[in-house]
């Protein structure tokens, strides 16, 4: 006789390399929709799933099972495309991307998260905006979304209510980088939102969660395949996160970088990969024919500042104080700086990149528990990365901090030029941004 459904044997099933059921995983997200599955039980599943996989069944369960958790959204035309990253250190470009895109007659529903590890989180970096709602009602964000192209909100009750339990636990449970857990996470969420395409940046190097680029091949598969289940327009593209994007690592520093870029004036790196990814969103909403196309349709918009004002009116109609734009001392800033210098002269060849994410969390840019309330002001400014050359007694890097927080960013500039940056005598070999693309049309095109 089969026993009933319980946390406990289901739990124990996953721990012993069993197969769960499509019964099973629907009844523990509807148990999680209840209140009835405790914390530390969603924990020990999420572990037990980390260490021994899911099936390609099961990950299509569970994928189904938290975007029925909620509700639906129909978006009435095929120019509702959205973006999302699988998160790195400095990885703030949807702030960019969505505003080209929007210029260029993309409509963008971003359903967004927060940091999870030592990732910062879009949600957290865009409410360092005084004023500005990330929980407007689903109805206010749809008629942004129809009206001017582009809204940006944190996840709600209504859209995959299930993943935001588990998003929180994986955070602090060291359960982030599970391919499973990734894909169903990431689609419930937009394929909740209705969209007609997916542009999926997928990050892979010492500072993503998925370190190794076999791994984020597979992801993306796995995040493909999803999308094209669903008959989803399909953009994966893989990039370097073996370093920091761009300079600014925090929360109100990233968002000024942001500013900066829209107009014109980014680093060259996170401009790079911001052209390349809403180029794809163009394409994807069938607006430009080629990808090529779509990324000269985005140059243009920061050219004539209609991305610059299409990021201005989502800061003003989700009641933000747009006038940072044009002084950046609005935002959230600190009382105390602090340099890393460099120790000795050469080439920076190798960057741990994982590191300034954790150097971030620990001055309190990110969440170390679920409870943690985020520093919008704390941060680090990088300024030399790999191909660098700096001398002795150069600035590396400089340390945002509160004048309480003084012994801690001694620690951690002592251990940016000591131990996070690697000096060579050899100027290293130039890498590349953007590593793999692939694209998936559901008409086959």
């Amino acid at each position: 006789m089969q026993q009933p459904f319980s946390m406990y044997n289901i739990i124990r099933n996953k721990r012993d390399h069993q197969e769960l059921t499509q019964e099973e995983i629907q009844w523990v997200i509807q148990a999680i929709g209840k209140g009835e599955a405790a914390d530390y039980q969603l924990s020990a599943l999420l572990m037990a799933i980390y260490l021994n996989g899911m099936t390609e069944k099961e990950t299509q369960y569970l994928t189904d099972a938290m975007l029925a958790s909620g509700e639906i959204l129909d978006c009435p035309s095929h120019l509702y495309i959205d973006k999302h990253s699988t998160g790195g250190v400095g990885d703030k470009t949807s702030f960019i991307i969505a505003p080209i895109a929007a210029a260029c007659g993309v409509k963008v529903p971003m359903i967004a998260g927060r940091g999870l590890g030592h990732t910062g989180g879009t949600v957290d970096k865009i409410e360092a905006v005084k004023g500005y709602k990330t929980d407007i009602s689903m109805e206010e964000f749809v008629k942004l979304v129809a009206k001017n192209g582009i809204a940006m909100i944190g996840q709600t009750a209504e859209i995959a209510p299930a993943d935001k339990k588990l998003y929180s636990l994986r955070d602090v449970t060291a359960t982030v980088s599970s391919i499973p857990l990734i894909t169903a996470s990431i689609m419930s969420k937009k394929l909740a939102s209705g969209l007609n395409g997916i542009v999926m940046d997928i990050k892979t190097g010492n500072g993503a969660f998925m370190t190794e680029f076999s791994e984020a091949q597979k992801l993306a598969k796995s995040i493909r395949d999803t999308g094209n289940r669903f008959h989803k327009n399909m953009m994966t593209v893989i990039t370097d996160m073996s370093q920091p994007l761009g300079h600014a690592i925090g929360n109100a520093i990233e968002i000024i970088e942001c500013v900066e870029c829209l107009k014109g004036k980014g680093p060259q790196d996170l401009m790079e990969i911001s052209l390349y990814l809403s180029g794809g969103m163009i394409y994807l909403a069938g607006i430009a024919k080629t990808h090529q196309e779509g990324i000269e349709m985005a140059k243009s918009s920061i050219k004539d500042g209609s991305a610059l004002a299409k990021f201005k009116t989502m800061i003003f109609n989700q009641n933000g104080d747009d006038s940072f734009i044009d002084d950046y001392s609005l935002l959230p800033h600190t009382e105390c700086s602090t340099n890393s210098i460099a120790t000795r002269s050469g080439y920076i060849s190798v960057t741990n990149c994982k590191a300034f994410g954790i150097h971030c969390v620990t001055l309190g840019g990110g969440r170390a528990k679920t409870s943690d309330k985020i520093d919008f002001a704390v941060g680090i400014y990088l300024h030399k990365k790999i191909g660098d050359f700096v001398n002795a007694g150069d600035i590396i890097a400089t340390i945002y901090h509160h004048a309480g927080q003084q012994s801690i960013a001694n620690e951690i500039a002592t251990a940016i030029s000591r131990q996070d940056i690697t000096l060579s005598d050899n100027m290293p070999e130039q890498q590349k941004l953007i590593l793999e693309t692939s694209v998936k049309l559901v008409d086959g095109k």
